[in-house]
């Protein structure tokens, strides 16, 4: 696989759009900036929540504060709707501030790909909810999700 190509690609069916998915949650789960980065094209428009991010670099500069501030990330996202070179997920996440604090981040994102796959339109909607510890319902090791646990459906989200 190469930066230029990204599978699957658009046009998407159901299961390649499944796959888009997993591979998108799996990506931000690595909490990599620069990984997560090349699954977007270099002049790739997001919005996420009120702000507005424009590129690559700017990508990672995003990533890198948010996940400064948002510790212990774990992240699932889950198909909504598709269609030609569109994905429509919601997904949740949870994560703690520097003073302890949890909060379960429910959205919904939108996804616009080019013919190679790469996402060249993002645009997030987010609430945080404060949880306590205890009601935490993605407990996983930091990393990918385990394939045997629930999606979101499953935990009633």
């Amino acid at each position: 696989m190469t930066e230029a190509h990204r599978p699957p690609l658009p046009p998407f069916t159901f299961e390649s759009a499944v796959e888009k998915v997993r591979l998108a949650e799996d990506g931000w789960n690595s909490r990599d900036p620069a990984r997560v980065a090349l699954a977007y094209t270099v002049d790739s428009q997001w919005r996420n929540r009120a702000e507005f991010v424009s590129g690559r670099e700017a990508i990672v500069a995003f990533l890198s504060r948010k996940w400064r501030r948002e510790l212990d990330y774990r992240l699932i996202k889950e198909l909504w709707a598709f269609g030609g070179n569109r994905i429509a997920v919601r997904f949740a996440y949870e994560w703690h501030d520097d003073s302890g604090n949890w909060f379960r981040s429910f959205g919904n994102e939108n996804w616009e790909f080019d013919d190679s796959g790469l996402m060249r339109k993002r645009y997030a909607c987010i609430n945080d909810l404060p949880i306590r510890a205890e009601d935490r319902r993605f407990p996983w090791p930091l990393g990918r999700r385990p394939d045997d646990h629930p999606g979101l459906s499953e935990l009633g989200f």
